[in-house]
């Protein structure tokens, strides 16, 4: 792991003078799709976005769409230009497809929260196949299996940090370890298993006034305790609160009087953050705590 690390390091300086690997856009992009797990109702596909004139082992970005895990597509416009944005600078990007669980059952108040804990789980699962199938493949694919970012909007972020933080994963190697995470207004059920040996450099992009997904701790969609979808989340700022103190790196962009639409538009509006994250606090590995607020 020494040695890709420095490997990174000397190669990451200059491409054509200016230009930087990961930092600046350096090629072009190729895409493939793949069926990563086969079911009997419906196969679940990624979309592999590879880095065309690269030949090395790419960073992996796992990107989990959004949706209420009801809705959401894998290839919809902006996840397609946002994942054509990072591999055009050196990444390779799987967008992948998981079980909509609660297409029938709704995700509010009204929906019994037992469920809505399954939907984490199931997405959690989904995407542990996902990461499984490419490390079992990985010569194909051309990955780094130490640089592996999980990254997700709304119902994706909450999938991904489940699968970090709160997840009893069964089917990744024991000694797997995700290398950071990105996640667009999402939250967890609890942050107890949030530890020193667990922490991962973590990024989070949340508004204040987010009333589906709270920003600290809060209900999930601010149910009322009557309520059968009643479930404490632990939100971005509870999340980043917890790495401060355990003197780990992360970095927590809070919009002021920001709503859920910010679970999408940091897709668009803030890549240069997005990039510097990647680039400072997972590949070079830098310790930071960084905190932004905009308004």
């Amino acid at each position: 792991m020494k040695f890709s690390f420095l490997f990174l390091f000397f190669f990451v300086i200059n491409i054509n003078n200016a230009q930087t690997i990961y930092l600046d856009s350096v090629t072009k992009v190729s895409k493939k799709t793949y069926i990563y797990k086969k079911n009997k109702k419906k196969n679940l596909k990624l979309d592999y976005y590879k880095p065309k004139k690269l030949r090395r082992n790419f960073p992996l970005i796992i990107y989990v769409h959004g949706g209420g895990f009801s809705g959401g597509k894998r290839n919809d416009k902006n996840t397609v230009n946002f994942a054509k944005h990072l591999t055009k600078r050196g990444y390779a990007v799987a967008s992948i497809t998981y079980r909509l669980t609660m297409q029938k059952l709704g995700f509010g108040c009204n929906t019994n929260a037992i469920d809505k804990i399954k939907a984490f789980n199931f997405a959690s699962e989904d995407i542990s196949f996902a990461v499984k199938y490419i490390l079992e493949n990985k010569r194909k694919f051309k990955i780094n299996s130490d640089k592996i970012i999980l990254m997700g909007s709304s119902a994706g972020a909450e999938a991904i940090l489940n699968l970090a933080y709160v997840y009893n994963n069964k089917i990744l190697p024991e000694e797997f370890k995700f290398a950071g995470l990105v996640s667009m207004a999402g939250a967890v059920t609890s942050i107890k298993n949030i530890t020193k040996k667990t922490a991962i450099p973590s990024q989070f992009f949340h508004g204040t006034k987010d009333k589906l997904v709270p920003y600290n701790a809060a209900p999930h969609h601010y149910c009322k305790k009557e309520d059968d979808g009643f479930l404490p989340l632990f939100g971005s700022k509870a999340i980043a609160q917890k790495l401060k103190e355990l003197d780990k790196s992360y970095y927590l962009y809070t919009i002021k009087n920001g709503d859920h639409s910010w679970s999408g538009r940091p897709l668009h509006q803030c890549t240069k953050e997005i990039l510097d994250f990647l680039y400072y606090d997972v590949l070079t590995e830098s310790k930071r705590q960084t905190e932004i607020n905009v308004y």
